[in-house]
């Protein structure tokens, strides 16, 4: 499987993993709900850093910040799926150009 497709996987499962660990802990702090959604939610973290463990950088602030986007769009589609709030044109952009520059930090020749 081509690297790109295996990052992208990796880091989609990433993204996943931790907004569902983080909103397990929003919906229990903010929302007063029960304290099981914490057991649904700390797995959901540790899934969550084991799987940026994986990514294809030499360093982990690299592996970090190449992250940064695919967590942002992440959040847009769960905006939408969950929250049921569509996102609007500048989230949209916003989440392309944070693509863009997931990229070019995972991507880009080094010298």
């Amino acid at each position: 499987m081509p690297i790109v497709v295996t990052t992208g996987l990796i880091y989609a499962g990433a993204a996943l993993a931790e907004i569902a660990g983080c909103f397990a802990f929003w919906v229990w702090l903010r929302q007063g709900q029960s304290p099981i959604w914490l057991a649904a939610g700390i797995p959901s973290l540790i899934a969550f850093a084991w799987l940026l463990t994986l990514a294809p950088a030499e360093h982990a602030g690299r592996a970090y910040a190449a992250y940064g986007g695919v967590y942002i769009v992440a959040s847009l589609l769960w905006l939408w799926l969950i929250d049921g709030t569509a996102p609007d044109r500048w989230d949209l952009v916003g989440g392309a150009l944070a693509l863009v520059a997931t990229a070019i930090i995972l991507f880009a020749p080094r010298w």
